[in-house]
């Protein structure tokens, strides 16, 4: 681990005791201490700590505490980064052992692009890993100490917003918030910053530090950005985060599927990253908006953003427009840096793709039933996981018939991607255009495309057919409120990841469709597994016991 030379000499010298506190605690949801922070203002600079525990990718609510950590350089303050990689372990181990380092060495580089892609200079910052003084003989005996000291009730309360909670909680969940309190001390600061969720550990360690003999300290807590989902944005939730790798078409697609209600301003994750992020890095904020709606607007106060926004001055679908172009300037250098081939090696050991590791071991368990391993064949079991099918919501934008087959419509349908999808299906004999058009239906999305009368098809669109005379055909619908791009799952099969491809000549899709039904209750099912979004069932209007393809 390196440790950059800290910025304690340059002193802003310009700005009183009282300027720089202000500095400090702006844009804070909370802070514990106020007179502790004023009385050391008035003799040295602030020593203040932040702490990230390297489970997760990063994505752009972290820009939060980027941008703070740069008011607290403005301020003289000395900061430091730790990498806190036994407590990504500790907690319920979101972190495998034998990836810690590798996470700690993504997240150093990733943290550094995202300080400079803001223009904060790396040399006056320090950073330092958890494990580099966290298994010190010194450091253990006082967890020893403090577990000799804080109840069952405290240690899980003070967890309660952080460690993941889980029904038979393990004791190393307990002592993630014990280990916070000391890294107060070890790291020798005066302040300790993170998200207002991290409260509760703040006040464990005001109460039992002191026990120790150590000082009290200081707590900062800036507020937490909410998703896009409406909830908190979180590193373990795809659909509410965007990532800091993602590329443009990503953001554009989850930034669109955002929740950003016509005049709704709470939990609006679009708008608060305006307010936390814009704001504190340009000072001003850019509305991009066609003439004939009044044209650009820029603004220099958050408050009219909102006042405008709340008055429906702003349309939601303005204001994520010029969310994105302003996010892309931030992202655009983060995306740079990790071109090289050493970054995207690291970032592919770091986070391994499930899906491949399940397709190496259900091919290792198929070749250890080859020599004689036995099993009854698990991993042919793994392969045909439904997981693997990649199906999303879609809603039909045009549909016209296909320029040289009569049988069949030539569809334009929005998934949710920066463009939409081509898709050629033959619904003419079963469904008018007039149905089809501006309607929601599933998708299968990563099927090879295929050439149908000379035009490439790009999806299947998934259908509930009868057989018989006549032949019967409806398309399934996902339930009421979805939007386009929305993940379709099946029931038990929630934490796999689709192929990116199908393989043709695998015929996964052909096995997996064998046991797509409708039931009779005309649910979508596979194996009596109902396909879902996260509003509800998919369903199909009248045929039971329909084949799905």
């Amino acid at each position: 681990m390196q440790h950059l030379t800290d910025g304690s000499s340059r002193v802003m010298a310009e700005l009183s005791p009282d300027e720089k506190f202000e500095l400090i605690t702006r844009n804070l949801q909370e802070f514990l201490g106020e007179d502790k922070l004023k009385e050391v203002l008035k003799e040295r600079e602030l020593k203040i700590y932040w702490g990230t525990a390297t489970t997760g990718k990063p994505h752009v609510a972290y820009f939060v505490p980027m941008s703070k950590i740069a008011d607290f350089l403005k301020a003289g303050c000395e900061v430091t980064i730790l990498f806190a990689d036994l407590h990504a372990y500790l907690d319920n181990m979101k972190a495998p052992w034998e990836l810690l380092e590798l996470r700690v060495q993504y997240y150093e580089q990733v943290i550094k692009a995202m300080l400079e892609s803001i223009g904060v200079p790396l040399d006056k910052l320090k950073f330092v890993k958890g494990t580099d003084f966290q298994l010190s003989r010194e450091y253990t005996l006082d967890v020893y100490r403090l577990s000799s000291m804080v109840t069952e009730h405290d240690a899980k309360k003070a967890g309660a917003e952080v460690v993941k909670q889980v029904e038979h909680p393990l004791l190393s969940g307990l002592l993630y918030p014990g280990l916070q309190a000391l890294d107060e001390e070890y790291l020798k600061v005066d302040a300790q910053f993170g998200g207002v969720d991290q409260r509760k550990i703040f006040c464990l360690a005001e109460k039992y530090l002191p026990s120790l003999g150590y000082d009290k300290r200081a707590h900062l807590m800036n507020p937490m950005v909410p998703g896009l989902t409406g909830a908190k944005m979180s590193s373990s939730e795809e659909e509410s985060k965007i990532d800091l790798l993602d590329n443009k078409a990503d953001v554009k697609k989850k930034l669109k599927k955002a929740f950003c209600e016509p005049g709704n301003i709470e939990n609006n994750g679009v708008l608060s990253f305006v307010k936390y992020v814009l704001f504190p890095l340009c000072g001003e904020f850019c509305v991009k908006r066609d003439a004939k709606w009044g044209g650009d607007k820029v603004y220099t106060v958050f408050e009219e953003v909102e006042q405008d926004f709340a008055a429906e001055s702003i349309h939601p679908g303005d204001l994520k427009a010029s969310v994105e172009v302003a996010l892309n300037k931030l992202l655009d250098p983060i995306r740079k840096k990790f071109e090289s081939p050493e970054l995207r090696q690291l970032t592919n050991t770091a986070y391994p793709d499930p899906s491949k590791k399940k397709a190496a071991a259900g091919k290792g368990a198929k070749a250890a039933a080859a020599a004689g391993g036995g099993g009854g064949g698990g991993g042919g079991d793994d392969e045909l996981e439904p997981s693997r099918l990649d199906i999303r919501v879609g809603k039909i934008i045009s549909v016209e018939k296909h320029p040289d087959a009569d049988s069949l419509y030539l569809e334009k349908i929005d998934v949710g991607e920066a463009e939409p999808r081509t898709v050629v299906s033959g619904l003419v004999a079963y469904i008018s255009q007039e149905e089809l058009q501006d309607r929601m239906v599933l998708l299968l999305c990563n099927l090879k495309p295929q050439k149908m009368r000379g035009i490439e098809s790009q999806a299947m669109l998934l259908c509930s057919t009868v057989e018989g005379e006549p032949r019967r055909v409806e398309p399934l619908d996902p339930p009421e409120g979805t939007s386009p791009g929305e993940r379709v799952f099946i029931e038990g099969y929630e934490a796999g990841k689709p192929d990116e491809k199908l393989n043709p000549k695998k015929k996964v899709w052909e096995k997996l469709q064998v046991d797509l039904k409708v039931s009779e209750d005309c649910v979508a099912q596979w194996k009596e597994y109902n396909l879902m979004t996260k509003l509800g069932q998919i369903t199909c209007k009248t045929l039971k016991g329909g084949n799905i393809s």
